[in-house]
């Protein structure tokens, strides 16, 4: 099932819900991508703390590209990082398992530092900080639907984040924090069913 553009999408910068209650350890299917892990130390930084105190926000993206090969190469660049990659609905990893890409203990580079909403963590700044990212395969070209099984995986990571960090009270899209720059991870992104499926 591929979730396609309807004319009642919503504007990605309004993407936002936070997490009520602490739910039960969720397992995750994960690989580490050697070549991710490798770069990750270039294009990461040390939290100021322990992840278990100060991750409070998971933030949504999509890749604008159609491989995880491509998101990677964006970190061996040392442009940006994320700490996990949803696979493509062309690649063998796909409704198999979810890329883990950066360490968790480590801030990854994927919120511009000034970045920031009233709405979340207090209208800070320098969320990558506060933050886990999560990158999803996705043209975002309008016509590229996300696959039913990527929704699925996607909040999934977000379950067990959940389930680990119990500060973490934010899920929010990219574009909602760089409301002038950032689309993603679009307007075909069905996240009102994305958010059902977090909260279970």
């Amino acid at each position: 099932m591929n979730h396609m553009p309807t004319a009642l999408a919503r504007d990605p910068k309004d993407f936002q819900f936070d997490l009520p209650r602490t739910p039960p350890p969720a397992p995750l299917a994960e690989k580490i991508h050697p070549r991710a892990w490798a770069a990750a130390g270039d294009v990461a930084s040390l939290r100021g703390g322990p992840p278990e105190e100060t991750i409070r926000l998971v933030v949504i993206h999509a890749t604008a590209g159609a491989t995880t090969d491509g998101a990677v190469s964006v970190m061996e660049a040392g442009r940006a990082s994320f700490h996990w990659v949803v696979p493509g609905k062309d690649e063998a990893a796909h409704g198999a398992h979810v890329w883990a890409t950066c360490p968790e203990r480590l801030a990854a580079w994927h919120v511009r530092r000034s970045c920031a909403h009233p709405d979340i963590c207090n209208g800070a700044t320098n969320l990558n900080r506060a933050s886990l990212g999560i990158e999803i395969v996705n043209r975002q070209d309008g016509e590229d639907p996300f696959s039913d099984w990527q929704i699925g995986a996607a909040a999934a990571i977000v379950r067990y984040a959940w389930a680990k960090y119990p500060k973490l009270v934010h899920v929010t899209s990219h574009a909602r924090l760089d409301r002038d720059r950032r689309t993603d991870p679009g307007a075909n992104f069905p996240w009102t069913e994305f958010m059902a499926r977090v909260r279970g």
